[in-house]
């Protein structure tokens, strides 16, 4: 899987919320919620579809994506692991654990969670 950027993932949230979706459909609401122009949309699609994140079929270039947000986060949560981590899980989560904004329910949450495991 390929990197994916900033512009990208705000794609593919509203593909994501919408599925399936037209490239105009798409535009709209990349319009309204971010601000931007049909063309900037229609490149953002563009590359996505080239790096296999998704695929537009005629009539009316519907869009559905080929990755769920699930998945995309498990390969950029690895990428960023193995970039500031050294590949090591438990290193990042010390990390997450030093952050003075954790609350003890988030401790207790995250506690929880690693006893299910």
């Amino acid at each position: 899987m390929q990197k994916i950027f900033d512009s990208e993932i705000k794609v593919m949230e509203i593909i994501w919320s919408n599925e399936p979706i037209s490239a105009k459909e798409i535009s709209l609401i990349a319009s309204d919620e971010i601000g931007w122009n049909k063309n900037t949309t229609y490149t953002v699609i563009k590359k996505l579809e080239k790096k296999g994140f998704i695929k537009r079929n005629e009539p009316n270039f519907i869009c559905t994506s080929l990755f769920s947000r699930d998945e995309i986060q498990r390969f950029e949560t690895q990428t960023l692991v193995d970039k500031l981590f050294g590949g090591s899980r438990k290193a990042l989560f010390s990390s997450l654990l030093d952050d003075d904004n954790l609350s003890e329910s988030d401790i207790n949450e995250l506690r929880d969670m690693i006893k299910k495991r």
